[in-house]
């Protein structure tokens, strides 16, 4: 899985220790941002569900739509995430029992 910081921007908030990446065993791009300090609990978390976001351009879109741009994302991350979204990654033990959906 790779972990990312970066800047996310609403019209009203920012957090600059939003976290992105590539969970590897969920197929899916993921973005954290703001949590709360009371319960750790985000009040942005996209890509927790399987295959939910397949291409980084998905989970920025999804952030847009719900008012928030992801900032800082440098070549280097970028290039990095999608190398590791490139290979296919066979369905997992859960997924082959039917466990997970």
């Amino acid at each position: 899985m790779s972990r990312y910081t970066v800047e996310v921007k609403s019209a009203t908030k920012t957090d600059p220790e939003a976290t992105i990446g590539y969970d590897r065993p969920l197929r899916t791009f993921f973005l954290q941002a703001f949590p709360d300090p009371e319960t750790d609990e985000y009040a942005l978390w996209l890509g927790a569900f399987l295959e939910e976001h397949p291409s980084l351009e998905s989970i920025t879109e999804a952030a847009r739509a719900k008012g928030y741009e992801v900032c800082g994302l440098t070549r280097e991350m970028i290039l990095a995430m999608i190398r590791e979204a490139g290979p296919p990654s066979p369905p997992s033990f859960g997924e082959r029992l039917g466990i997970v959906l």
